[in-house]
């Protein structure tokens, strides 16, 4: 059975957009997923990545109009600046990350419940009640947004590490056990392929 190590960002807009396709694929092939929720920013700075707000004006430009035709493509609700964007991440990213331990609830569907706060609900998803609302709504105990916040600041001190490692540079990313590497919420469909031709 393969295994899949997601690397994101919940304040990735583009993870966002890849919506519960990683699960589907995942669940089509009988893969595992462990989501490993990273600081993006410092992703960029140790790959030659550049924040979206000091990009060309061009590139600026051009992510704009990606994101709004791709979230109308899926048909999902999407705001280009949402209210709360940026905002600290790891939060968010503790929280999944004690739920993932926990292993109680749907993680993939915790991890969109993030992003949909974000980039569809324009909630601050840096503060505690919209986390422990996420995690409520995905069948995890809300106190978890509270405990086990040493183990959360080092295992996302880890995923940073473990990516960087792994070649990974952006969000969403995608790693196969076998060493194949997928960029992008538009590589899903590779992925789906891969995994096909693994079994």
């Amino acid at each position: 059975m393969a295994h899949i190590d997601y690397y994101f960002a919940t304040i990735s807009p583009y993870a966002y957009l890849a919506g519960s396709g990683l699960e589907n694929v995942a669940s089509k092939h009988g893969a595992s997923i462990t989501y490993k929720p990273l600081d993006l920013m410092a992703l960029f700075a140790r790959t030659g990545g550049t924040p979206p707000k000091d990009r060309h004006p061009s590139r600026i430009e051009y992510r704009a109009q990606d994101l709004v035709r791709r979230a109308k493509t899926l048909e999902m609700p999407f705001h280009l600046k949402p209210a709360f964007w940026p905002t600290n991440m790891a939060p968010s990213s503790y929280a999944i990350i004690a739920a993932q331990n926990a292993g109680t609830g749907d993680v993939g569907a915790l991890v969109q419940s993030v992003l949909r706060a974000c980039w569809s609900e324009e909630r601050d998803i840096a503060q505690d009640d919209v986390i422990r609302d996420c995690l409520e709504k995905n069948g995890f105990d809300a106190g978890l947004a509270d405990s086990g916040l040493l183990t959360g600041a080092e295992t996302y001190s880890r995923n940073l590490e473990e990516g960087y490692a792994a070649g990974v540079f952006g969000a969403p990313f995608y790693v196969v056990d076998d060493g194949a590497k997928f960029w992008g919420q538009d590589r899903l469909a590779d992925l789906d392929q891969h995994l096909a031709e693994l079994e």
